[in-house]
């Protein structure tokens, strides 16, 4: 459902939907082999955390932000400098965010979306 939503959200936005993975396994294939401009991951895919696709993704220098309910306190060490938008969030945090990873912010270490 919530998937849906932010599908909907991207294309209202003007994005184009590559992809979505509900499934780690998918995730991590689609993440290593698709050509991507900007991802979307939520931290919990189905009992299974999303940070090796954030890895997979940082190592190819595909810029990403986290929609999740867990927030920044919940994140490794490692990926606390990802931009995270709180669920539930509105389309235009989201437009924010994204526009923020893409502009290279997400590197900055501030996150002034999370919640």
């Amino acid at each position: 459902m919530i998937s849906m939503m932010i599908e909907d959200c991207l294309d209202h936005l003007g994005y184009d939907v590559v992809a979505v993975a509900s499934h780690l396994d998918d995730g991590l294939e689609k993440a290593r082999t698709l050509d991507i401009d900007v991802a979307v991951l939520d931290v919990n895919l189905h009992g299974k955390l999303s940070y090796p696709i954030a890895e997979m993704l940082v190592d190819r220098h595909i810029p990403f932000i986290f929609a999740t309910g867990y927030g920044r306190a919940g994140l490794p060490e490692n990926l606390r400098n990802v931009l995270v938008v709180t669920k539930p969030f509105r389309e235009q945090q989201l437009a924010d965010a994204l526009r923020a990873a893409t502009a290279g912010a997400s590197t900055s270490g501030m996150d002034p979306l999370a919640r």
